[in-house]
């Protein structure tokens, strides 16, 4: 399976509006970072989403992604779900409903707000055609099995997810000791890493450290940086087996 991470930055991309800092103003590659969301490529063809950020479109036009067959949410924060709306080009091109997938609360939050959305296919295709359902245990989809990761992000408890031997975990201000477990055996992590400073709902790179270190992953990928984390800066600062995220990032596991 391949993952690729469509946007590695934090709620307000980098460059942000309006700053000049040396990170903002680089014209390394590596610095640009759209909105976090990745999406996994299965073996069979198939692409899980994870997360629809705002950046969704330009991300997917970047990437050249054509199809789009499930969606997982972490959680329903504007940085992870306010591109929805750009399922629709999916379902238009391939005449298909897109199934989501969530913790009870974030279905409910998506009903309240995105409901129009949540429809049956028919002859019409100009809206989005989605369907959700909750999860909160492993599930099976497009044979693949899928596992919620119960993360502290805050005052929520929002979900990351193991796909096969690859952990996704955005959005992490503390793991419970009972998703530990869950993190075993991986080939790859993906983790939040918002700043050097500590924050109240992410970790900063020492507390992001401390959680590859303890979760020991063969690989483990810096994700949802702030501006404040230049590349090759930050990449100076990591062990060997781990890496700086960035846009376009191909990774391959299985």
């Amino acid at each position: 399976m391949q993952l690729t991470i469509l946007g590695a930055g934090s709620s307000a991309g980098t460059p942000v509006i309006a700053c000049d800092c040396a990170t903002c103003t680089s014209s390394h590659p590596r610095n640009y970072r759209t909105r976090c969301s990745s999406v996994v490529q299965l073996n069979t063809g198939e692409n899980i989403l994870i997360d629809t950020g705002p950046d969704l479109r330009i991300q997917a036009l970047r990437e050249q992604l054509t199809r789009v067959d499930a969606v997982l949410y972490t959680h329903t924060h504007a940085d992870h779900i306010h591109g929805i709306d750009d399922l629709r080009a999916f379902c238009q091109r391939n005449r298909q409903q897109i199934p989501l997938y969530a913790k009870q609360d974030a279905v409910d939050h998506i009903m309240a707000k995105f409901g129009y959305a949540i429809r049956a296919p028919s002859h019409f295709w100009d809206l989005p055609v989605l369907s959700i359902e909750a999860v909160e245990k492993p599930f099976t989809l497009l044979g693949q099995t899928i596992t919620p990761i119960p993360v502290v992000h805050g005052r929520m408890m929002i979900y990351g997810y193991r796909i096969g031997n690859m952990a996704y975990l955005t959005d992490v201000s503390a793991i419970p000791e009972t998703s530990f477990p869950l993190l075993e055996g991986l080939e790859l992590l993906l983790i939040d890493c918002l700043r050097h400073e500590a924050h109240p709902t992410h970790v900063n790179l020492e507390q992001s450290l401390a959680l590859v270190a303890q979760i020991g992953a063969k690989q483990s990928v810096m994700i949802h940086m702030t501006h404040e984390l230049e590349y090759e800066t930050l990449s100076s600062l990591l062990p060997s087996n781990v890496y700086v995220g960035y846009d376009g990032l191909k990774l391959n596991f299985s």
